[in-house]
């Protein structure tokens, strides 16, 4: 390990282990390791992609971040956003989709799946609010369908976000901004006979720095995990717990800025906003069984979700407006277990995995000023899944080595419908192939190909609808499982420790598909579509008190199609761009930049109307003494009036006619803001 990274981890809560990987047991007696964790860890001999990667807590610790959920920007290519207020999910954009709220990037915190199935708000949602940042001990990444242990929703890929067993110090923080913001956090690990015990808690206010809007934020996490050998293996046990509300400052009509009816900070809707809870209990081990290594871990998810969003006004209800609710009130059960050998060259893995969704309820309803006035519907759901798994690794020769994955997916739906007639019964199960080839010519460098078949699953409600609940009109059922298929060619340089970079080529192809709309309680018709790009990073460890990295990433999306409407994809952006700068120097002083770009993307299927993309630069600067540390960040730090998104619908103003007009409707960043926070260290 060198001593910048060394000295890194010590200056931000070294964290001296997290979840280790299954190893050999000696007696009982375990031996503590530090392992080089991030991006210095050199992957050749044991990735099976360019695409696949890992950030340790010196990087995470070192980015200034705006939201919790700015995390998944440490993945390569990845763009995260907010359309609404500080306490919904972001919506993630990577690879040429528009992922909404992460319908195909499958999401994992200490092995709980994050993405939410049949959810009321979007498929495949995706909040990561309920994570303190300051106890993630490192993120794995892997982009594509390759990876045989990853089903539902890892099309364009997957993140594993893995949280520390033990702190080097304790910590407590406290942070104030403008705009009324305030965060503390404290964290500490102590012993537990054998094992060892970490206790974290985060509170956060914030009213945000719009026009007409206080966001009200106030979020409280509570984290306990436990861990510590048992029964000759390594085991843990954690206990999280989520609270959250806030006020909601959405996305507003380019024109009614225009026409001076609000600014680029205000609001249409001034009753916005959200609340949500999330309590969960999850455990695992991992150790020597059945003369190879067996990893087991169980999950239960207590959620509940409520949102009031308002998108057109008064286009469908000129009286009363278009203000909804979306609700979700559900228990997630869950395990993972896979048993793996290695016998010299060969080595296989099996794996089982199953879920079910109670989902006591989802549903959309229209309201006004947060009160009911109607049900469009209101469903309850049972959703189960299991996935098997296998896996061959052959190591052919000193430099070539193959993967080789098979995974069946099986889905069963059971939709209790307030409208009867959509109720029903519905299953569905998919095979999908992953391989990859890895040759490593030269020490230094190391070459892949890559192909997977990967899936992600619909909404519940869509797989068994038979009549749209507002025109009464028969409809379509949609498709259970979506197929996608892709490829990639890749390469990782490991010049030095110093030095290291990935490329890679890719394409992505999925189905025509069928999807379910959450937002208006329906089904719309998508078309087959093609995605084909180049990523390229690189990694600069230049001395012990400077590192930097670049990565660039330029997709090319359209639909597969011909159709008059146009071959784009609304929402796939074509380029993306990261740079980071970090600095620690001598008396304790440290800093860093973070720059992130990308490009205009289509708004529409014929590319008329475009996003003009945005550039967003933020800035930390800070000095550790003694046990104390004082920092500043400067978020947004140009000041920029760029987007965090664009979308291009139709909405209704007072006045206009009953067919509304057609417009993009934005969120604006938010301006310039200095957020100071002083650390003890115990």
């Amino acid at each position: 390990m060198s001593l910048a990274l060394v000295l890194s981890l010590a200056a931000n809560g070294a964290i001296e282990s997290a979840n280790p990987p299954p190893g050999p047991v000696n007696g009982g007696d375990s031996v503590e390791e530090i392992s080089v964790l991030g991006r210095q860890l050199n992957l050749n001999g044991e990735a099976i992609s360019a695409s696949q990667g890992e950030v340790g807590p010196a990087e995470i610790g070192a980015w200034p971040l705006i939201r919790t959920g700015d995390l998944m920007e440490f993945v390569p290519g990845m763009v995260a956003t907010q359309h609404s207020g500080s306490g919904k999910a972001n919506q993630y954009f990577l690879r040429g989709f528009n992922l909404d709220h992460g319908t195909d990037f499958a999401t994992f915190v200490d092995g709980m799946p994050v993405n939410l199935r049949t959810h009321g708000h979007g498929q495949g949602y995706t909040d990561l609010n309920f994570v303190i940042p300051e106890t993630v001990a490192r993120l794995r990444y892997r982009k594509g369908p390759y990876y045989a242990d990853v089903g539902d929703f890892s099309s364009a890929g997957s993140a594993s976000f893995m949280l520390a067993e033990k702190l080097a110090t304790g910590l407590a923080e406290l942070s104030f901004g403008e705009h009324g913001y305030r965060r503390g956090v404290a964290a500490d690990s102590v012993e537990a006979g054998s094992g060892d015990l970490l206790l974290a808690a985060e509170w956060q206010a914030y009213d945000g720095p719009w026009s007409d809007i206080r966001e009200d934020v106030g979020k409280v996490n509570l984290l306990g995990k436990l861990s510590g050998d048992l029964v000759g293996g390594h085991a843990h046990l954690t206990l999280m717990g989520y609270d959250n509300a806030w006020n909601s400052p959405d996305q507003i009509p380019a024109r009614a800025v225009a026409q001076g009816a609000i600014d680029a900070y205000g609001s249409l809707d001034t009753s916005l906003g959200g609340d949500t809870r999330r309590y969960s209990l999850s455990g695992g081990w991992n150790g020597a069984f059945f003369r190879g290594e067996l990893a087991a871990s169980a999950y239960a998810v207590d959620y509940d979700f409520n949102l009031w969003s308002n998108f057109t006004y008064g286009l469908e209800h000129p009286d009363t407006g278009d203000q909804f609710r979306q609700r979700d009130a559900r228990r997630i059960y869950g395990f993972d277990v896979t048993q793996q050998w290695q016998r010299e060259a060969t080595r296989w893995q099996l794996g089982l995995q199953g879920r079910r969704d109670d989902i006591e309820r989802v549903g959309l309803y229209h309201t006004a000023d947060r009160e009911r006035l109607g049900v469009v519907r209101e469903d309850a759901v049972a959703e189960d899944s299991l996935g098997l798994f296998a896996v061959n690794q052959i190591q052919w020769s000193d430099t070539l080595r193959s993967y080789l994955g098979l995974r069946y997916d099986r889905y069963a739906f059971d939709v209790n419908a307030g409208l009867t007639i959509n109720s029903g019964r519905r299953s569905d199960g998919k095979t999908s192939l992953k391989a990859s080839l890895a040759w490593q010519p030269w020490p230094v460098s190391e070459f892949y190909l890559s192909y997977g078949q990967g899936l992600h699953s619909n909404d519940a409600r869509g797989t068994v609808i038979k009549v749209d609940p507002l025109s009464g009109e028969a409809v379509d059922p949609v498709d259970p499982l979506v197929e996608s298929r892709g490829a990639e060619l890749g390469s990782r340089l490991f010049i030095t420790d110093q030095l290291h970079a990935t490329l890679a080529l890719w394409q992505l192809d999925l189905d025509s598909e069928l999807l379910f709309v959450g937002d208006a309680g329906n089904t719309e018709a998508s078309r087959p579509s093609e995605r084909k790009g180049v990523e390229a990073g690189i990694y600069w460890f230049a001395s012990e008190r400077v590192s930097g990295e670049l990565e660039v990433s330029y997709t090319d999306a359209a639909f597969a199609d011909d159709d008059p409407a146009g071959g784009k994809i609304p929402g796939a952006i074509p380029l993306v761009a990261s740079a980071a700068l970090n600095y620690r120097g001598d008396g304790g002083w440290f800093a860093a930049l973070h720059l992130r770009h990308f490009g205009a993307y289509p708004l529409i299927e014929d590319g008329a109307v475009e996003s003009a993309g945005s550039s967003l630069v933020n800035l930390r600067l800070g000095r550790e003494i003694l046990r104390w540390r004082l920092q500043l960040d400067l978020l947004n730090a140009l000041d920029s009036d760029d987007h965090d998104v664009d979308y291009f619908y139709a909405s209704r103003l007072p006045g206009e006619s009953a067919d509304g007009v057609e417009d993009t409707h934005f969120h604006i960043f938010e301006p310039r803001t200095l957020r100071a926070s002083l650390r003890y260290r115990f």
